[in-house]
Order: structure tokens, then C-alpha cells, then sequence
């Protein structure tokens, strides 16, 4: 059967057929979509985990057991489990475990950069690379092989453009792996200091034999043509480097990327007059071919940031600029990322924004847009669960330094909450910090498309869930009840007098807003009806309401008026407005 899929679908499939078992994740794009098509499969169990370490952690106890296990990340997500990695890379495993890194070149939806091709040769495992969706099929199932043949954790590295593109597979027949019995085995398993110096020589070992897999499979490969040019190359630039160059070069094709080939590599460079290495942000390859003591062009001619495609290639080695294909004659107006119409951010960022001493330690996800005129909310934006932490430090810097005058609110959503903000709140109570936590509790993890969340009360699998309750764990940190505040965010006045009590208090203190994402299906559903207008006869044009950015707000040839294509009727602009001139209208489902 034959079907169009992107690499996360496929990537996917390639771990179904492969006979994996069990499979942990967090979401986070451009990895979200393997997990939630993952779960769709009979005989797997697929879960969300509060973050990317719990994950691995979750996916190493069932390779350990026996089965093949799965889990996948964004690249910066394998930072948070970066501990459990180098350790696993020490272990080995018993049934075969694999890592799924999806790196962001470009940084569409991320904080940074980074290419975690690096992290394979700093942790000494394999590491795979596919370059179409039919590959990441192909290449998930011989993963699984290496995994078990060689005792080691692999490293499956992706990109955006990997992730996101579709290509033609074939389905394959899943292959159902007996679990593997598990012997009780401490100097395997269990690494103190002792076992652990008995098992890095063993590393060395297997990379040894896996440098020679890696110079004898067929994820390598040399593809020969003109022989003027030739270029080694990995992922999605092999497809820009064919697009661009044709028969008219020569292509080494690394799949098999860590160990790389260097036998290939060296029998390759013989056979072609000039070397190119074309692979996206950092020179991984190309460092590696130059340690070899061989000639290549790399970095000093192809960009080293953001994402390359065929005409950046084209212009670096041909010297050929960009053919324009097409041409539009309205060019589309600039929009800078907003909180949605409706959004439950809205009210306590609108409430803060009247205090000129708050500063704001933000976090990832849907609120980190408040930083935005005209609400500007949100002063440091570092990574998950980092507003709470750097907060507790911006504080104690003010202290020790004597600077009065600023208050501190830390912003974090339910599920970032969950994530790694807990410990964060755990050191405020410990160390008698009096930031300001406020934890935006929309019920899904709103960013990375609605995924499932321990405070939502389902799996990933749609199945019924404890809810964990944040105002109970919040007292159970040690916040004291007075110092407490769960509010509707859409309720003004209830959210005013919170940030206040929040602002005057000289301990630690926590905020709960608590009002579901405006954008999930049932909830717009039940608000389908519901709208505001502009009462034109009352409007004084004072603009008070553009001040909260709600993009269904319009100032059009000085005329205040509301799009109701937009509008949800959450009544924060009624609220705002001094000269009750918007109106609610119509009924909801509710």
C-alpha cells in the first residue's frame, strides 16, 4: 500500500512496523505530530510525559525491560533529557531504543538554533539522518536492528523540513518483537562510579564496530555522476543538492551519520575534482572531513545560519541568483504574532500592564506573545519552566544589590508548569523569595496544537485521566491559602484585585488563572453565538479598548469597530471600555 505522508506520520509508521511497544514524549514542534500518530496504532502504548526527561526515563525502563521503545523531542527538548541520554549511551539497552531529535533550522518555532548532530559523537551513540519520508520509514526500522545489534541507544535525528514535508511510502508490515527477557544484570544497569569505568572502554568498543557498519551499509551510499564537482551531504540538503545540481555532480549520501564513513569519505574525495560538504548550520561534516586531512568547501561559502534550500545552494557554488517564478501585485500586510481574539492571557496581562515597577520573567509558549505592544508583557524568555527560576534570581540580585522599586511575576502555562516550573516554585517557598508566580491555566497545552496535559484529564490515547490540580499541588509546595489567588481571567475586576493583593505581598505568592484556550473545538463551539459591537452612538473614539490588542479590535478611518468573524464575546473590551459602548449580543451554547 502505497500513501503521502510527512516524515512525522511516517517516522511514525517506520516505529510501528518496527514492532515498537512503548513510546514517550513532550510535545514540541516540529516533533509534535509522531506521538499523536503513533498513538493511532493497535498493540502500542503511546503517552505525554510532564517533559522530554521523564520521556527518555519512561522509554529507557521499557528498553531495559525487554521491547522496543520510542522517544521523541524537539532538539532543545534532548537538553532537558541530555542526562539520561549520556547515561543510556553508558548502559546500552536490551530491546532496541531509539531517540527521535527534531531540530528547528530557522528557528520557526524555537529559542535557538542548535544542531544536535553533536550530540551523538559527545555521547557516543549512533546516530541516523533520513532525507525523504520513505527513509524515515526505511531508516526507523533498521534503527531498531542497529540498536539491538550493536547494544547501544540511536540518536534519530530530523529536521523541520524532514518533519513537515510529504513524500510517497510504501507501507510495510509490522514485525511483532517478542519481548526480551530481563536479567538482572547491576554492572549493566546500574551505574556507579565502578560499573561505569568498566563500561567505557566497552563504548569505544562498539564504536569501533560501528565505524565499520557505518563504511559497509546501505544508508551510505555514493551516487556517481560528474565528477567536477562532487558533494557530500545529509537529510533534506541531499534533495536541495540533487534539485540544484542533477547528474552534473557526484553525491556521497550520508544516512548513517555518527560514526561517520571515513572510509567512504576518503574514497569518495579521490574520485572527485572539487569537494563540496552541504548540510545545514553547523559544519559537523565538514569539520570531521577536514580533520581527515581533506580538501572541501563548507561554511566559508554556504550560510551556517538558518535554513539552506536550492537557490541559497545555487547562488553559494554557481555564483547563480534566484529565478523570480512568479510574481503578485498585492504584497500582504505585515502581522506580527498577537494572543488570539478572545485569549484567556488577555485580562491579567492588561491588569498588569498598569503597573510601571513589575517586571515580567516569561516562559514558552502562548503567553510569551504578551511581550508585544501595546499589553509588553514579559521582560526574559530562556526555556521551559525558566520564568519561575529567573525570577527567584532577578529578586535576589535586586536585594543584594539594594534596588527597590520593582515587583516580580514569574508567567507560566499549566502544562510548562508541569514540565519543569514546579521545582522552580519549590525554590521560591525553600528560600523565602516573594516573586509573584502566575500560572496561566488554559486546559491543553496550547502552542505545540492541544495536546493532552496532566491538569486536562486525558491521555494521549484519549483515555480518562486524574486531573492534578494546581491550587492543591500549589498549597502542597508549602504557598499559604492567603496568599492564593484562582481568578477568571475574563473577569476584570476579580483579576485586578489579585494582581494587586499579588503586588503588595511580601511573600510568596501565586496566581491561578483558570479559563480553557479559546480555540478548543468544544469551547468554541459553546461560544459560537457570542459577540461584542461597537455601539457607535455611545463610542467616544477614546480608544481605551485597543490598549488590551485584541486583533478583532479595528480603528478604521477613525471609526472603533469589532470583527465578528474574530469575535468570541469574552466582554474584555466591555469591560475596558469607560463609556459601556460595546455591547455583548447573541447566545452561546454554554
Amino acid at each position: 500500500m502505497k500513501a503521502i505522508m510527512t516524515g512525522n506520520e511516517a517516522i511514525a509508521r517506520g516505529a510501528f512496523e518496527a514492532g515498537v511497544t512503548v513510546a514517550s514524549a513532550y510535545p514540541g514542534t516540529p516533533s509534535t505530530e509522531i506521538l499523536e500518530n503513533f498513538a493511532k496504532y493497535e498493540k502500542v502504548y503511546a503517552e505525554w510525559a510532564p517533559n522530554e526527561k521523564v520521556a527518555f526515563e519512561v522509554a529507557s525502563g521499557a528498553c531495559i525491560s525487554g521491547v522496543r521503545a520510542l522517544s521523541t523531542m524537539k532538539h532543545v527538548g534532548l537538553n532537558v533529557a541530555a542526562d539520561p541520554f549520556f547515561t543510556m549511551a553508558y548502559t546500552g539497552v536490551n530491546g532496541g531504543f531509539v531517540v527521535v531529535s527534531a531540530d528547528d533550522p530557522g528557528m520557526h518555532s524555537s529559542q535557538n538554533e542548535q544542531d544536535n548532530r553533536f550530540y551523538a559523537p559527545h555521547a557516543k551513540v549512533a546516530m541516523m539522518e533520513p532525507s525523504d519520508s520513505q527513509e524515515c520509514i526505511d531508516f526507523m526500522k533498521e534503527a531498531y536492528k542497529v540498536s539491538e545489534e550493536f547494544d547501544t541507544l540511536v540518536l534519530f535525528r530530523v529536521t523541520t523540513r524532514i518533519s513537515h514535508s510529504k513524500t510517497v511510502v510504501e507501507f510495510g508490515e509490522r514485525v511483532d518483537v517478542p519481548q526480551k527477557e530481563y536479567k538482572k544484570d547491576v554492572t549493566k544497569y546500574v551505574m556507579s562510579p565502578g560499573h561505569a569505568k568498566v563500561k567505557h572502554p566497552e563504548v569505544e568498543e562498539r564504536l569501533e564496530k560501528l565505524r565499520q557498519y557505518s563504511n559497509s551499509c546501505s544508508l551510505n551510499k555514493i551516487e556517481m555522476g560528474d565528477t567536477k564537482i562532487g558533494i557530500i551531504t545529509s537529510g533534506i540538503t541531499y534533495q536541495y543538492s540533487r534539485e540544484v545540481f542533477g547528474d552534473n555532480a557526484s553525491y556521497l549520501k550520508i544516512g548513517f551519520s555518527y560514526p561517520l564513513p571515513d572510509d567512504m569519505i576518503r574514497e569518495f574525495a579521490g574520485k572527485v575534482d572539487k569537494l563540496y560538504v552541504i548540510e545545514e548550520n553547523d559544519p559537523y561534516i565538514e569539520t570531521a572531513v577536514k580533520a581527515m586531512g581533506i580538501e572541501c568547501y563548507g561554511k566559508d561559502i554556504i550560510p551556517i545560519c538558518g535554513e539552506l534550500n536550492p537557490d541559497i545552494i545555487r547562488e553559494a557554488i554557481l555564483g547563480e541568483e534566484a529565478k523570480t517564478t512568479y510574481s503578485v501585485d498585492v504584497q500582504p500586510p505585515s502581522r506580527p504574532p498577537v494572543l488570539c481574539p478572545g485569549c484567556p492571557h488577555r485580562g491579567i496581562f492588561f491588569e498588569m500592564s498598569k503597573y510601571k515597577d513589575i517586571v515580567s520573567t516569561s516562559d514558552i509558549g502562548c503567553y510569551t506573545l504578551g511581550m508585544v505592544e501595546p499589553l509588553n508583557i514579559g521582560d526574559t524568555v530562556i526555556c521551559m519552566g525558566a520564568s519561575v527560576s529567573a525570577g527567584i534570581g532577578f529578586q535576589k540580585a535586586n536585594d543584594m544589590g539594594g534596588r527597590d522599586g520593582q515587583k516580580v511575576f514569574s508567567l507560566i502555562g499549566d502544562s510548562t508548569f508541569f514540565h519543569s516550573g514546579v521545582t522552580g516554585l519549590i525554590n521560591s517557598v525553600y528560600n523565602n523569595v516573594p516573586i509573584v508566580t502566575v500560572i496561566l491555566d488554559n486546559s491543553i497545552t496550547g502552542m505545540t496544537g492541544h495536546q493532552e496535559n496532566p491538569g486536562t484529564g486525558k491521555t494521549l490515547q484519549m483515555q480518562p485521566a486524574p486531573i492534578i490540580d494546581i491550587e492543591s499541588l500549589v498549597k502542597s509546595i508549602g504557598i499559604k491559602q492567603s496568599n492564593i489567588r484562582v481568578v477568571d481571567p475574563y473577569n476584570l475586576k476579580q483579576t485586578r484585585e489579585a494582581v494587586k493583593d499579588a503586588h503588595d505581598s511580601t511573600e510568596p505568592f501565586v496566581i491561578i488563572t483558570r479559563q480553557p484556550c479559546a480555540l478548543i473545538k468544544d469551547v468554541m463551539k459553546a461560544r459560537a453565538g457570542l459577540k461584542c459591537i461597537v455601539n457607535q452612538e455611545k463610542c467616544k473614539k477614546c480608544k481605551a479598548c485597543l490598549k488590551i490588542g485584541c486583533p478583532a479590535l479595528r480603528f478604521i478611518d477613525g471609526v472603533i469597530s469589532i470583527d465578528e468573524t474574530m469575535c468570541n464575546g469574552c466582554e474584555v473590551c466591555k469591560q475596558v471600555c469607560p463609556f459601556d459602548a460595546i455591547e455583548k449580543v447573541g447566545e452561546g451554547n454554554e
